[in-house]
């Protein structure tokens, strides 16, 4: 799969939190978000391995009780079936990719 970027599809997921799906094949897929100053992404958890890498801004991340204070430059990987949570200290952009794919995340 090629995606052009002129070709961008976003939905708000939540208020404050806009997804983007960039890429996806048989395995994984992998999104860009775009998290508003003040947003949260409440506590949860999936059944997907999520690997991230953080473009711009500042959020903290709680994942499986352990706080992780998290800027541009730094990356993870969360297990699937982990719960996590975010909140969004500045405007951020991350990108993530998620294993197995996140059919939910793709156009429609």
């Amino acid at each position: 799969m090629f995606r052009k970027q002129d070709t961008a599809v976003t939905r708000e997921l939540l208020p404050g939190i806009i997804m983007e799906p960039l890429a996806w094949g048989e395995r994984t897929s992998m999104g860009k978000f775009h998290l508003a100053k003040g947003a949260e992404l409440p506590l949860h958890s999936h059944p997907h391995e999520q690997t991230g890498y953080m473009v711009s801004g500042h959020v903290t991340f709680i994942i499986d009780d352990e706080e992780f204070d998290t800027v541009p430059g730094d990356s993870w990987s969360i297990p699937d079936g982990v719960e996590h949570t975010v909140t969004v200290l500045e405007d951020t952009v991350i990108i993530e990719v998620f294993s197995p794919v996140r059919e939910e995340y793709l156009p429609k």
